[in-house]
């Protein structure tokens, strides 16, 4: 190798590769001297799945926010509208995570020794060159995906459902609760609660208890129960229930029900798949590692990709590649990826509103179709709800990323297309990105460039076959909500001076 180098004790990876490129060569960690150096590196032939080693795995967190010029608006108190802080979030959320939540200035947080021994059962998490895909579609862009499918909840949710977990039991609580959408943040959990000797009780949204019930089953056989909402077993339930009797459910009920249950039962809290800074926080693991893992071949994506619902696996694969953003350090084009069904940054009011539809939540300042929104039984369950995450929304509102929305027959047509070369059956969530991905290829054929992509592959459709056979059958159909049915989710979003 050209030039001088230094030596890079593995422990030393994570801070430093906020800073400079590291890379590694038989065995030994480099910071190249000089730009040759990582021109040599980046002619090295890139393999098909790259893996980390467990030494290499980053041992902190990183928090966006204490890099954004604007922070995201604090939390209020849906009834009084009061900036909400540390002691009024207590009775709903763990200490150690209303701590997160609320701060804005610490870059980094160290990930509990408990946390990242239970990491090493799954990470790091593959980032695979996307070969067969790029043959396929004949484009000379060069395309990479974060495979976090690799663990028996089949997502990336069991990054923060293990630190949530962890936090509880460190409190001394005998249990929490929690809604689930399509399933994955649910299947997480109760992966983590079962491990830590927590209870758990899930609410699944209604129309996801009975599209997928082998995932419901990977829940029960956790030891979690599982009931589909809305349910006759709350408040907001049996409300729900009565105003609309046929109601497929939504995550924003599912949400409500399981905060009730959380504040009438001593000795639980409530815990949350995505949407708060904390799950960001957490899911961050993502991008640090896909960093590392590009910054050794010497690859700096052009373009990112995800698909966004609540923005846990968005926010998490673009972590530190924003923060270069937000320091001045570089450049990146970042898209998210919405259904059309459900288009909360495309179409949605960026204002404060209820987190759940039975307001009961606090106020959050974020891209919302109103918590009145009822979103259409689509099979992207874990992309129906109806606001984004507060940091997503401040970075999207200041011009730092683009959002796109997609029909479900097209992001079923990509999920067919990725699938049959590169051999892994993507979740329905997972698929907005790799149409994405293959529009942005497409593109790079018409105009000749090598752009390299990235996108978040955040876990595998085998429980979701029922969609797919909907595709298959030609019996799926597209909805696009019109201006007047979105109205109606806006005419609820509160009054606010």
């Amino acid at each position: 190798m050209n030039g001088s180098s230094s030596r890079v004790a593995p422990q030393e990876l994570w801070l430093l590769s906020r800073q400079k490129l590291i890379l590694h060569v038989d065995g030994v960690f480099f910071i190249p001297s000089s730009r040759k150096g990582v021109a040599d590196m980046a002619n090295k032939e890139i393999p098909y799945k790259i893996y980390l080693t467990e030494e290499e795995m980053p041992r902190q967190w990183y928090n966006i926010r204490a890099d954004m010029k604007n922070k995201p608006a604090p939390l209020r108190n849906p009834g009084t509208h009061e900036v909400m802080g540390f002691e009024d979030l207590r009775p709903v959320f763990c200490d150690e995570l209303v701590k997160q939540e609320l701060d804005n200035d610490t870059p980094y947080f160290d990930i509990p020794e408990d946390i990242l021994n239970f990491y090493k059962m799954y990470r790091p998490s593959p980032l695979v060159r996307a070969y067969e895909l790029e043959k396929k579609l004949g484009t000379p862009a060069h395309i990479y995906y974060k495979f976090e499918g690799n663990n028996t909840s089949g997502s990336h949710k069991l990054n923060s459902a293990i630190a949530q977990a962890f936090y509880a039991k460190h409190q001394g609580l005998k249990g929490v609760t929690t809604e689930t959408g399509a399933g994955q943040w649910g299947t997480a959990l109760s992966m983590a609660c079962a491990y830590l000797g927590l209870d758990l009780k899930v609410f699944m949204v209604k129309c996801s208890y009975e599209q997928k019930p082998f995932r419901r089953e990977v829940m029960r056989t956790y030891g979690a129960s599982v009931t589909p909402s809305p349910s006759m077993e709350t408040e907001v339930g049996k409300a729900m229930n009565a105003k609309f009797p046929n109601s497929n459910g939504s995550l924003g009920t599912a949400i409500s029900e399981a905060v009730e249950v959380a504040v009438k039962t001593p000795g639980y809290r409530y815990v949350l798949g995505s949407v708060l800074n904390q799950v960001l926080l957490h899911q961050s693991v993502i991008g640090l590692e896909t960093k590392i893992a590009l910054d050794k071949y010497g690859v700096k994506p052009d373009i990112i990709i995800g698909c966004a619902g609540g923005g846990s696996n968005l926010g998490g694969l673009i972590a530190p590649f924003m923060g270069e953003k937000l320091r001045g350090e570089a450049d990146y084009r970042i898209i998210a990826v919405e259904p059309a069904s459900c288009p909360s940054f495309t179409r949605g009011k960026f204002a404060y509103d209820f987190a759940d539809t039975g307001m009961v939540c606090p106020l959050a300042k974020m891209y919302t179709l109103g918590s009145g929104f009822m979103p259409s039984p689509n099979h992207a369950g874990g992309l129906r709800y109806h606001g984004m995450s507060p940091i997503l929304s401040q970075l999207y509102h200041d011009g730092y990323m683009e959002a796109m929305s997609a029909v479900q027959t097209d992001v079923f047509a990509a999920a067919e297309d990725f699938l049959r070369c590169e051999g892994i059956l993507p979740a329905p969530e997972s698929s907005h990105a790799i149409y994405a991905a293959i529009q942005e290829a497409k593109k790079c054929k018409e105009t000749g460039e090598a752009k390299n992509i990235l996108f978040g592959l955040t876990g595998t459709g085998y429980f979701d076959l029922y969609a797919y056979k909907a595709f298959n059958d030609g019996t799926m159909t597209d909805y696009v909500p019109s201006d007047e049915d979105l109205e109606v989710g806006f005419a609820t979003l509160p009054k606010m001076d």
